[in-house]
């Protein structure tokens, strides 16, 4: 089966530290993965030198099906080749209506003659309307979105992403200060966007992780220490070792 992304032998530096060290993952056109690993292990600049906006000293990031390689884009083209990113506090427009908001990201067309072809209002409409309702917040789209709880921003945001139609979506810690049923209800969102694309979650939430059931990848020192279901992952000693000893210490 054809990869979406290959990541393969990256290594970064900063002042001598080693933050990603020949490190090679792969992910396929549609599957939730999630990424756990003790603080410093390399989550972050992972997600950087896949966005863009760190450039490794060595190794390759190859892209979709015509085998791209990502190094060398820029942030901005690497988002046009349909990769998003949610950080881990909501950015929305808060002065905005949830629908507003949605609209918003549906105009952020991706290339230069997309303005052109702008879609009729009626179909972004039907759209924006689709994208609430897998967000769980259909009946939310005339709230301004400085009303929302955490949890619902968090979903907006996740939304937004969707209405730009990426084929991968990185996400944050998205479980960080809500609710057990938020947490529930972020579980699905995640699971069903994962039908359709790739969708890899950082979390530091074991709790969280087990909900998602999807394949983990633990990051240790910039590489991959372990990979597989969280049972798998979490019974291995290496894993033990350097990450459940340590946070439970």
């Amino acid at each position: 089966m054809s990869m979406l992304l290959e990541v393969s032998g990256v290594s970064v530096s900063f002042d001598g530290f080693r933050a990603i060290n020949n490190l090679s993952i792969n992910f396929a056109p549609a599957e939730l993965r999630a990424i756990i690993g003790p603080n410093g292990a390399g989550k972050t600049t992972f997600m950087d030198i896949v966005t863009g906006k760190t450039k490794p000293d060595e190794g390759h990031v190859i892209w979709g099906d015509k085998n791209i390689s990502l190094l060398g884009m820029s942030e901005s083209q690497i988002a046009r080749e349909g990769i998003g990113r949610k950080f881990q506090k909501p950015t929305v427009f808060e002065d905005q209506t949830v629908r507003q908001n949605l609209a918003m990201a549906l105009k952020n067309p991706r290339g230069p003659f997309a303005v052109l072809t702008h879609k009729k209002t009626a179909k972004n409409g039907a759209r924006i309307e689709a994208i609430a309702d897998e967000i769980g917040l259909l009946d939310s789209l005339t709230r301004p979105a400085g009303e929302l709880s955490h949890g619902q921003k968090q979903w907006l945001e996740i939304g937004m992403l969707l209405a730009q139609d990426p084929r991968l979506l990185l996400v944050d810690e998205p479980a960080a200060g809500m609710t057990v049923e938020e947490r529930e209800k972020t579980t699905d969102i995640l699971r069903r966007a994962a039908e359709t694309r790739a969708v890899v979650v950082v979390e530091h939430d074991m709790e969280f992780v087990r909900r998602l059931n999807c394949k983990v990848t633990v990051l240790h020192e910039g590489s991959v220490l372990a990979e597989g279901n969280l049972d798998h992952v979490t019974s291995n000693q290496q894993v033990i070792d350097v990450y459940l000893g340590r946070s439970h210490a």
